[in-house]
Order: C-alpha cells, then sequence, then structure tokens
C-alpha cells in the first residue's frame, strides 16, 4: 500500500527519533484495537475545546466512530499512533498522541472542499495533560514533515486549528507555518488556516543544519 506520509507505515512498521533523554517517540499506523484509548482522549477538555466552540461539548470530533473512522483508512486519509518509551527497550513505549494525515484533495470526505492536489493535510492531538508541554508534539510535527515531504510532489502541508485557538497559532508558527486564510468547515468551524510549504521546510531544516555545523 502506497502512504499518504511518503512511507509506508502499514505491516506493523514505525519510524522514530530520540528525545536525547533516553527516550523515544515512535509513530505507527493505526490500529483497530487504539479505538479504546482515541475514545478515551475525546473525553479530555483540552482535546474537546481544540476541536469546537461549543462550550457545551463534552466529547472531541462531534461523536465521531472511532470504529468506523480507523476501519476507512486508505493511502489518502491515515491516522497515526505516537508513542514514548525507553530508546534501549524497544517494544515498551506507551501511546500518548494521534495524528490524522490525509490527502486533501483525494480524500473521501472532502472535509477541504475543492483544493489544489499534491498537499497534505495534518492534524494532531496529545491525549493526557500530563504529556503537554514536553516538546513531545514538536517532535510528532517534525516527524511527520519528514514523512509528508519524502514524497517529492508534495508542495505543501496545511492545518485548521480554530480560529479562537491562538495558543495552536503559536504551536504551529514556530514550526514554520503561516497563517493563509480563514475558512469554516462543517458550516460551524470557524478556523484559521495554516500552510508550510515545501520551500519553507527546506529552508528551515538548512537553517538548522547550518547552526549545527
Amino acid at each position: 500500500m502506497s502512504s499518504v506520509t511518503g512511507l509506508d507505515l502499514s505491516g506493523g512498521s514505525s519510524v522514530a527519533a530520540e528525545l536525547g533523554d533516553g527516550r523515544e517517540v515512535l509513530l505507527r499506523a493505526a490500529r483497530a484495537s487504539d479505538r479504546a484509548i482515541l475514545e478515551q482522549w475525546d473525553l479530555e477538555p483540552d482535546v474537546v475545546s481544540a476541536t469546537t466552540d461549543d462550550s457545551t461539548a463534552t466529547v472531541a470530533f462531534d461523536h465521531h466512530d472511532w470504529g468506523a473512522e480507523l476501519a476507512m483508512q486508505s493511502d489518502v486519509y491515515q491516522y497515526l499512533i505516537a508513542e514514548v518509551g525507553p530508546v534501549d527497550q524497544p517494544g515498551l513505549g506507551r501511546p500518548f498522541g494521534a495524528m490524522q494525515v490525509i490527502d486533501p484533495c483525494l480524500e473521501p470526505t472532502h472535509y477541504w472542499g475543492e483544493i489544489e492536489p499534491w498537499q497534505r493535510a495534518v492534524d494532531i492531538w496529545i491525549g493526557d495533560p500530563a504529556d503537554r508541554g514536553q516538546g513531545l508534539g514538536t517532535v510528532m510535527m517534525q516527524m511527520v514533515q519528514m514523512l509528508c515531504f519524502a514524497d517529492a510532489r508534495v508542495t505543501a502541508i496545511i492545518i485548521d486549528p480554530l480560529n479562537s485557538n491562538t495558543d495552536a497559532h503559536r504551536f504551529y508558527q514556530r514550526l514554520g507555518y503561516a497563517p493563509t486564510h480563514r475558512q469554516i468547515f462543517n458550516g460551524e468551524d470557524d478556523c484559521l488556516v495554516h500552510k508550510l510549504t515545501r520551500a519553507d521546510w527546506l529552508a528551515r531544516n538548512s537553517d538548522d543544519s547550518n547552526q549545527g555545523d
């Protein structure tokens, strides 16, 4: 199976990045067995508030069916699970976050409407509040950017945080994403779309490499 992330993470394969403190973050394809923890994370207040401006909402993602979501994964519509664990003990990592990576031009829900081809749309969330503020989200984003841009045809990555979610705006902008426009999704979600182009990603990576010389 080809993959929207540029690498095939099906069949039990994964990618990992060391954190420098004896731990590593591992990204793998989501499985049907991840349904329970995804449903658990959907109840976390910070996850809920990042997905809707409805102050009365108690479940994230508008109560969607994780069984159906995981079953509909394809080469243009994928979920990834992030685990953290000791570098010297592979297989002992625990899930702490998730990502969705889609081809917004080809995926079946047409969430983004009419859009240019050869882009990737990403969503990210960390479930347990105890795992936030440690830089794990930054590592997840850096990893998925490398995976997306591994396909030389991909021109940009886009993200749609709520316009009200200024913390998310700062997070993405630190990673090089630039706000492009506001857009209403699902008839009610007022979002501030951000984009990271391949050129900007390459320039940032080049700057980081030069600083390490």
